[in-house]
């Protein structure tokens, strides 16, 4: 929910029809859906309601160095989409945990207020439950703001944090106008298979390229299931959760060691779609903002990435990689 694509991207004739059009639909569990690794799942209590939250745990495919990366997804994805971070990661020794938070990809999706404080606990819980005592953490886009809660609420068990292209780098509230559930759910309901690729495309700019349309199939098998209403509603809940969970204010206060990694052509505006664009068009602009959040991180590192989007580990990966294996490298 962060705006629409300016840019018009020409589909292989293969994709201009797509071959998933018949395919069988997916219901909340994405049941169905091929990750990259084995998926175990962590179950437990939250809120009332027992939940099972879904995860990869790849050890290093070369001799360990003894140290963990744990990897936090955006709103629009799940940790399937880390899949060459995990291999590069591991590929230098790093044992690396890719989760789904609990209202994402695999793991449950109860009808409750999500906050980013019960998702930080979630993941100390699952960090308990495989013996990991402290880790470094690579977040992207809405996982970058459950980063910084994350980094905030256990300081002790982060050795750094990485924030690629993060939500939260500028206030959203005084911009946009609060929107009900009712209504949220109401507009992920009317989206199609055309208008959410429009949407995907616009976090890629230019970038977007034939493999990313895994995403939209995803989203359009979930859409022909009978549990798409309450797919788009968990959506609603979660986008409430961004809204209500600044981290703007928080940025100033986190004591460790953090690498801003920035694609400069990146132009998300969160809620983009609830305000005048007269009254949205200084937001968004993350060159700017990516210095701004320099200064306002103690120590911080910025990495900015010429001709990339919202997603650097996707649209440049090889650029994006070196810049997060060199920053870790002593953490």
């Amino acid at each position: 929910m962060a705006g629409c694509a300016s840019h018009t991207t020409q589909l292989p004739a293969s994709l201009a029809a797509p071959a998933y059009a018949e395919a069988e639909p997916l219901g909340v569990g994405m049941e169905g859906w091929i990750y990259p690794y084995p998926v175990q799942y962590l179950q437990f209590e939250q809120q009332g309601h027992l939940v099972r939250m879904a995860y990869m745990d790849v050890q290093p495919s070369v001799k360990s160095n003894g140290r963990t990366v744990i990897l936090f997804h955006g709103k629009n994805f799940g940790a399937d989409y880390w899949e060459n971070t995990i291999r590069a990661l591991s590929a230098q020794g790093y044992r690396v945990i890719a989760p789904d938070q609990i209202g994402f990809g695999k793991s449950s999706k109860p009808e409750i207020p999500y906050h980013f404080a019960d998702l930080a606990d979630n993941n100390a819980r699952l960090l308990d439950q495989l013996g990991v005592t402290r880790v470094a953490v690579v977040a992207n886009s809405m996982g970058g703001m459950l980063g910084v809660h994350f980094a905030r609420r256990y300081p002790q068990r982060v050795s750094a944090l990485v924030l690629e292209n993060p939500l939260g780098l500028e206030e959203y509230v005084p911009a946009i106008p609060k929107q009900s559930t009712q209504s949220l759910q109401k507009q992920e309901m009317a989206q199609t298979t055309e208008s959410y690729r429009s949407f995907i495309k616009s976090y890629f700019k230019d970038n977007y390229r034939p493999e990313f349309e895994r995403f939209v199939e995803q989203f359009s098998r979930v859409q022909r299931s009978s549990e798409y209403p309450r797919y788009a509603l968990v959506s609603a809940l979660t986008y409430q959760m961004i809204y209500d969970g600044s981290t703007y204010n928080e940025l100033p206060r986190l004591n460790l060691p953090v690498l801003l990694t920035i694609g400069q052509l990146d132009r998300t505006v969160f809620g983009r779609r609830f305000a005048p664009p007269d009254v949205v068009k200084g937001m968004g602009y993350f060159p700017q903002l990516g210095k701004d959040a320099q200064k306002r991180i103690p120590g911080s590192i910025l990495v900015e990435l010429e001709n990339v989007g919202h997603v650097p580990h996707l649209e440049a990966p090889e650029r994006f990689h070196s810049a997060v294996l060199q920053f870790l490298a002593d953490k």
